[in-house]
């Protein structure tokens, strides 16, 4: 009888400009060396229901799991791809972008050794369109972040953190519970980063956890995207919901 694998689940929105990206995507992750007795499910959510984007995801691998739905941008895709994460952990990854070797190893190290943690962060460089890699000046040292010390950052940093929530791998259990993504039409990535701060300790390693591509089609390059009306409802959203969880003391994980 086969021992039982554990699993690390990588949720995936995408949609069809970005889906021809899927193949780098899929590449770094099959070179991820996880530790015995681990897998990896890639969890691939179409924003959508069109005929683009299945072409680009593999047909023939059992850890790959493709499903569409009605479109709601990003953080509805990934909130209905939470049906299909049956493992302990939840990675993010964008379709635009790549994992380095090494990322998911890492990861699970943090969040296995300490269950005090209830996220991880890592090192982002930019993959620009030329193939150059260009690095953060802000990035903290490695090791545990405090609850509420990036809401603090990002409030006195003209609302940038200092760790980046495309790279977050998260307990499955605590990020059901804060009800997945933000429903905003951006920004609900760091919606998400800033409730669990609110709520858990987290970590952040300096080694590189995320290859973040430039791209003229990328969603956050767009004119909607840095309008400042809807940045400053967003933000206001985001920061009002951190304050909130923390000011009802709920804390993962629980003292009971």
């Amino acid at each position: 009888m086969s021992a039982v694998r554990r699993r690390i689940i990588i949720v995936t929105a995408v949609h069809a400009p970005s889906a021809h990206h899927l193949a780098d995507a899929y590449k770094s992750l099959c070179e991820q060396e996880l530790p015995e007795g681990w897998d990896w499910h890639w969890v691939v959510q179409e924003d959508g229901k069109t005929d683009a984007v299945a072409p680009h995801v593999p047909k023939d691998d059992v850890r790959v799991t493709f499903r569409q739905g009605r479109p709601g941008g990003p953080g509805v895709a990934r909130t209905l791809a939470l049906a299909h994460a049956d493992g302990e952990y939840v990675k993010i990854l964008d379709a635009d972008d790549q994992l380095p070797p090494g990322a998911l190893a890492r990861d699970l190290a943090v969040l296995e050794r300490d269950p005090s943690l209830g996220w991880t962060t890592s090192r982002v460089l930019d993959l620009m369109p030329d193939g150059k890699l260009v690095g953060f000046d802000q990035d903290p040292e490695d090791g545990p972040i405090e609850r509420g010390a990036v809401l603090t950052h990002w409030r006195a940093n003209n609302y940038r953190a200092q760790v980046h929530p495309a790279t977050l791998c998260v307990r499955r259990d605590l990020l059901l519970a804060l009800g997945g993504w933000m429903a905003l039409p951006a920004s609900e990535d760091t919606g998400l980063l800033l409730a669990l701060d609110a709520v858990s300790r987290g970590y952040f390693t300096r080694e590189v956890g995320l290859l973040y591509r430039k791209w003229e089609g990328q969603a956050t390059g767009q004119a909607a995207h840095t309008d400042t009306a809807e940045r400053d409802t967003r933000m206001a959203v985001v920061e009002a919901r951190a304050r909130a969880l923390a000011y009802a003391r709920w804390q993962f994980p629980t003292t009971d």
